[in-house]
């Protein structure tokens, strides 16, 4: 059957269109999700003597996963990311004689932290002492936060690990980097959580801890060495660090030092490659600097593959502040 000169111009228009798209896709580049796998790692670069290195390019750090060398893929000066604070405040019975003057500290850090660096930064205050109380969330308003420091009193009880693994999930949806700063007298009384369990809450979200250990007695008797410990063992696991001030002057240079490290550091990423087979989940990290008078701060490792369990959770025990008016979290 003869087809008409109608019907043949149509099925021409159709073939020429059907080519011309079929040539724009030609064009465009397949893209694939390429940072499913990208591995994370916040560093810090110190002299010997303490000072802090910010000048160094990617061709001098080497990262090492499990013991294989790693090629990296990201390099970043972390000015330009944006932080998310969580700043935990224990205000066990124990502390009662303290607050006042860490709440002032607070108060500082707060301010230098938000009022310069990324707008993009921000910060949220929690204590701890029986229960988890999240007394402000993440925000800049520093008339907020300052509000909520002027409320802070003592209660018995310590829960200071499951403070770390709550601050810990409230950070993990979060982008940029993520922190939070513990200023605690020591030790942990009630949490549900163990130290291990708090600090691989932290390593799966991709955060670091820093203590401040608040030492209103200096000598080993009647101090919570166990306590500290524990500290230093999750800030080293994290790449953070631990600090041992008293009050006042002391409590200020160490939320200033972490204020100085947090705007000088690298961000390098890699996606892990030649990884001998494991049933281990942790990845071990090791982060070298070409140099030898330089040191390097970062995480120790991170949890691969199966996402991890988190175990029992003390989620029913964190409350909000009640004149904020919400409802308790479970």
């Amino acid at each position: 059957m003869k087809k008409s000169p109608r019907r043949v111009r149509c099925v021409k228009r159709w073939l020429a269109a059907t080519l011309c798209a079929g040539a724009l896709v030609a064009q465009q580049p397949t893209v694939f999700r390429t940072d499913v796998n990208l591995v994370r790692i916040v560093t810090t670069v110190k002299t010997q003597a303490g000072e802090i290195v910010g000048t160094l390019g990617k061709d001098e750090f080497e990262v090492y996963d499990n013991g294989v060398k790693q090629q990296v893929a990201v390099f970043e000066h972390q000015t330009e990311q944006a932080l998310s604070v969580v700043l935990m405040v224990d205000t066990s019975g124990s502390t009662s004689k303290e607050l006042k003057y860490e709440a002032d500290s607070a108060s500082r850090f707060f301010r230098a932290l938000l009022g310069e660096g990324n707008l993009q930064d921000t910060a949220a205050l929690y204590t701890f002492n029986w229960e988890v109380r999240e007394q402000q969330p993440f925000t800049r308003d520093l008339k907020a936060l300052d509000a909520r420091l002027k409320l802070l009193h003592g209660e018995a009880g310590t829960a200071m690990y499951d403070a770390v693994y709550l601050g810990a999930q409230r950070l993990e949806p979060r982008q940029g980097r993520k922190v939070i700063v513990v200023v605690t007298d020591g030790g942990d009384t009630v949490s549900k959580v163990n130290v291990h369990k708090a600090l691989e809450a932290v390593q799966l979200a991709d955060a670091a801890i820093y203590a401040i250990v608040v030492m209103p007695i200096t000598n080993d008797a009647g101090r919570n060495i166990g306590g500290e410990h524990a500290l230093e063992f999750m800030t080293q696991g994290t790449g953070g660090r631990t600090f041992l001030p008293t009050v006042g002057a002391e409590l200020d240079k160490a939320f200033n030092a972490i204020i100085t490290e947090l705007r000088t550091q690298y961000l390098l990423g890699y996606y892990p490659q030649n990884l001998p087979s494991s049933k281990d989940r942790f990845h071990k990290l090791e982060v070298r600097v070409k140099g030898p008078d330089l040191r390097v701060s970062a995480r120790n490792g991170y949890y691969g593959g199966v996402e991890s369990g988190r175990g029992a959770s003390p989620e029913d025990r964190v409350t909000v502040s009640p004149d904020r008016q919400q409802t308790k979290k479970r």
